[in-house]
């Protein structure tokens, strides 16, 4: 089952909408306190740009080992002949495309994920005219991500990675900082309620930064990429902005709402409600779509979602027939289904139908809520549950009070 055959038979979809989409990373301030994500939009029709790797570096892998409590070694070897080759169907650091201002959707990922695993979304939401910030959050719970620090006396005679490597990386070394596991006796809801709050610093963190470089400013990028950020400029519709996330970026989706009065309405793909302190509910005015799995969805964490249907302006709920919570992110497009079933990749309902549902229902609400002069409008009925693979509001048994 290596990538080398399976890349025929499997792949992250290409965007559907009328642009070619490119993509881009940036990281703004090289410390654990700046931004980093990966930035998709609309492109120029421009030939002669590669698609980069899926899995941008092999530390990745130990993340995702770790993670899911497997032997680095041994994951290492399986990861790399599972998903090595697979490549993003967006052209890098291709001209961005000028002459319309862009609504921008903050993307927040999953626990144990990172700023490329939701690029079949993100994608198909450039290419129907979003610019899109996949966050790569630094809260350790991220597989696995980096920054950079300062180098010490001590390591001057290290040599250096030439990938990915800033400018001045005489003075400055890379930092890995990977998922961190909850620890014996400690509080789960202590560790993820902090996280959550760091979680949402970075997501506005992401916005402030593309709100600057559409200002004008000028952004230095750690990362030695060749991409012309002045493009962007007067490019983004700031008025029309929304965050989107998955399970834990469900619940950022969520807090960031109601710390952020510039971001019109929130999509929570499969949301995990657990790291939510109660003070949310009472903050939460924007509008806001939940978009459920038929599988991973509980009654206690259904009744937190429901709690905020009188505080917000619009609040929808559907699940999605024959999904499961890995039913999001990119690897149900890659994996058979002999590793499908063991790791719950794959529910009964093809992927492609599972990801188009979510796509369509999202740009129907973005496009109601943002305003757009789309026709995106078309797609309606699924933010209403009606269609063959959906149904609305839960199919959890709920409590009668």
């Amino acid at each position: 089952m290596g990538s080398s055959n399976s890349t025929q038979r499997f792949g992250i979809p290409h965007g559907k909408g009328p642009h070619s989409v490119g993509c881009t990373d940036i990281m703004a301030d090289h410390t654990v306190q700046g931004s980093f994500l990966r930035l998709f939009y609309p492109c120029t029709d421009a030939v002669g740009y590669e698609e980069p790797l899926w899995i941008p570096r092999k530390e990745y892998y130990n993340g995702l080992a770790d993670f899911m409590k497997l032997n680095r070694r041994f994951a290492d070897w399986i990861f790399e002949r599972l998903y090595g080759s697979y490549r993003c169907p967006a052209k890098w650091n291709a001209p961005f495309k000028v002459g319309e201002k862009y609504p921008l959707i903050i993307f927040s990922h999953g626990l144990g994920a990172f700023r490329t695993v939701y690029s079949a979304i993100c994608i198909e939401m450039a290419s129907l005219g979003f610019v899109v910030a996949a966050v790569e959050h630094r809260d350790e719970s991220a597989s696995a991500t980096y920054c950079f620090e300062e180098r010490l006396p001590s390591d001057l005679q290290e040599q250096v990675s030439a990938f990915n490597s800033p400018s001045n990386s005489a003075s400055l070394k890379e930092k890995w900082i990977y998922y961190r596991s909850l620890k014996q006796g400690e509080s789960e809801f202590e560790l993820r309620n902090k996280q959550v709050l760091l979680r949402t610093d970075e997501c506005i963190r992401a916005l402030n930064l593309i709100c600057d470089i559409n200002g004008g400013k000028q952004v230095t990028n750690a990362l030695p990429l060749h991409f012309d950020f002045t493009a962007l400029k007067a490019s983004i519709d700031v008025c029309r902005i929304a965050v989107m996330g998955h399970s834990f970026g469900g619940a950022t989706v969520i807090e960031t709402l109601s710390k952020e009065a510039r971001i019109s309405c929130g999509i929570a793909l499969d949301a995990w409600m657990f790291p939510l302190s109660d003070e949310f509910y009472r903050t939460v005015r924007q509008p806001l779509l939940f978009i459920n799995s038929e599988t991973f969805q509980w009654a206690g964490n259904i009744m937190k979602m429901k709690k905020l249907e009188s505080c917000v302006k619009e609040w929808k709920m559907i699940t999605i027939k024959g999904t499961v919570h890995q039913s999001f992110p990119d690897f149900t497009f890659l994996t058979g289904s002999l590793f499908s079933r063991i790791f719950k990749l794959k529910g009964n309902i093809h992927p492609h139908i599972a990801i188009d549902i979510t796509n369509k229902a999202s740009a129907a609400f973005f496009q109601k809520h943002l305003g757009l002069e789309k026709d995106f409008n078309q797609w309606d009925h699924l933010i209403d549950g009606k269609g063959e693979h959906i149904l609305p509001g839960t199919n959890v048994s709920l409590p009668l009070s």
